[in-house]
This record gives C-alpha cells, structure tokens and sequence, in this order.
C-alpha cells in the first residue's frame, strides 16, 4: 500500500511538471514569435468642405480633383498610360488636316520629370515628338532631329495649359485663386486662376454642379486661346474627356477625338529615349 501511495504522489509531481514545462513553452514561443504590424493605411483624399457660393480657389482645385479620381486615384492608375486618337488642325487658309496619333507618357517623381511621346501620322509624313529631362526632341525613323518650334510649343502648351495641370497643382508649387462665380447659357460655374512657379497663368471654368472642367483659357504671345472638354467618360475609376476644342480668338484651330485610352500599361524607358537633337520648351 505505501508503495502504490509513493507512485502515485511521483506520477502527479511529474504530470504537474510536464504542465508546468509545457506553459512555460507556450509562454517562451509567444515571446519569440514577433507580432504581425497591420499595414498602415495610406490617407486617403477626403471630400472637401467648402462654400458653394464663395469657395477659395483651392477648395475648388481638391474638389475637381476628388472628382477626376482623387489624387491618390490619380497617382495610381495614370501612371502610365497610351492614347490614340485625331486630331483636326485649320489652317489659316480654312483647310483642315487629320492626323492620327498616339501618345504614351510615364509619370515622374515630379511634373517635370514626366516622361511622353507623341507620334504623329500625317498623309504625307510621320514622325514623334518626345519629352524627356525638360527637353522635346524630335524623331524621324528613329533618328533624332531639331523639332520646329511651333511643335515644341504645341506640346508643351497642352501640358502647362491643360487639366492635367490643375489636378498636379500641389506637385508643382502653383497658386490656385477664386476669380468669382459666373453664369454662363444657363451654367453656373467657378473661376479659378491657376499661376504656376514661372508666372503662367491658365483660367478654369468649372461647373459648381459636377465640379467637371468644361473650358479653360489663357494667353500666348498675346493672342487669346479657350480650350473646352466635352463628352466626358469614366476610364479606369478617373474622369477624362473624349473630344477637346481649341479656339484662338473666335477662330477653331483644333479638335483632338480620343479614341481609346488605357493606363496602367507596362512600358520601358527605352521608347522616350531621345539621344541628341533636342529643343529646350
């Protein structure tokens, strides 16, 4: 009888061993094991507050960009992208000319550093323009060549004078201003003023009900251009307008049809490779 009473006062010292062996493990292990960080959250653009009848000029910029896709959208999705589409120039004589085009671009650290080619196919001639470090440089076959000035200034107005500006203001250090409301056919819209670091200015008309660009303006060696947006659609969860008119003065001189749009594209920098030849903007 002693002897089974000493086994089993050594069989429940050792099972309170092993249990307490086995906590201290648990224990030991939940010490080592690193605790797994949750992801932090990246802000996103919060709808803006602002008075409908006397808002600053950049409660309406964050509103317009909240719009288009929010900046964060933006950043995301448009950084890349290829269009095709025309464009319809007039002539001074009254003369139209199409030209077909496709223009892919890559978004940089900044406005600046962005990164597009353009290629053009006209009826007699085809050639691209690209715009790499500050500098527009032509292509000819694949050689590089001298663009003529009208074409640099052609396509670094679209970037400096265009929505794209609008909606990249904060990266480019501009000042956005309320220039007042304005009913325009039956329109109520918000003025704003865009200047950006080199004292560039650009006007934007923007619905107070949509918050959609729907013309803007500006001025260029002293003529008057309007530019305005039509037939807006949804690509990719971002706003972008399907059909643009420019005007000099009264007189139309171009309407650009997009025809199909795709951003998130894979794309080497090896297509804005541009060696020589090029114009400064």
């Amino acid at each position: 009888m002693e002897n089974n009473s000493v086994l089993r006062r050594f069989l429940v010292c050792a099972l309170a061993a092993l249990a307490a062996a086995g906590a201290w493990g648990t224990a030991a292990r939940a010490q080592d094991t690193p605790k797994e960080e949750k992801p932090k959250k990246q802000e996103e653009q919060k709808p803006v507050k602002a008075d409908r009848n006397n808002p600053t000029g950049e409660q309406v910029a964050e509103t317009v960009v909240l719009v288009y896709g929010s900046r964060q959208g933006l950043q995301q999705i448009r950084r890349t992208g290829v269009e095709r589409g025309k464009i319809t120039r007039t002539a001074p004589d009254g003369r139209p000319e199409e030209i077909a085009y496709e223009r892919a671009f890559k978004r940089g650290e900044t406005f600046d550093k962005d990164k597009v080619r353009l290629d053009q196919r006209l009826p007699s001639l085809e050639y691209s323009l690209v715009f790499s470090d500050g500098r527009v440089t032509g292509l000819l076959r694949g050689t590089p060549f001298t663009p003529k000035q009208e074409d640099v200034s052609w396509l670094m107005t679209e970037r400096v004078h265009g929505i794209e500006a609008l909606l990249r203001y904060k990266e480019r250090g501009a000042a956005v201003k309320f220039n007042g409301k304005e009913s325009q056919k039956g329109l109520e819209l918000w003025v704003v003023e865009l200047t950006d670091k080199e004292g560039r200015s650009t006007r934007y008309f923007v619905s107070s009900k949509s918050a959609r660009v729907l013309w803007l303006e500006y001025e260029e060696a002293g003529a008057k251009f309007k530019r305005s947006f039509h037939n807006y659609r949804v690509v990719q969860g971002t706003l972008v307008p399907y059909r643009t008119v420019l005007y000099e003065g009264d007189r139309l001189v171009e309407e650009s049809q997009v025809l199909t749009v795709t951003y998130g594209v894979r794309m080497e920098d090896s297509i804005f490779a541009a060696q020589s030849a090029s114009a400064a903007p």
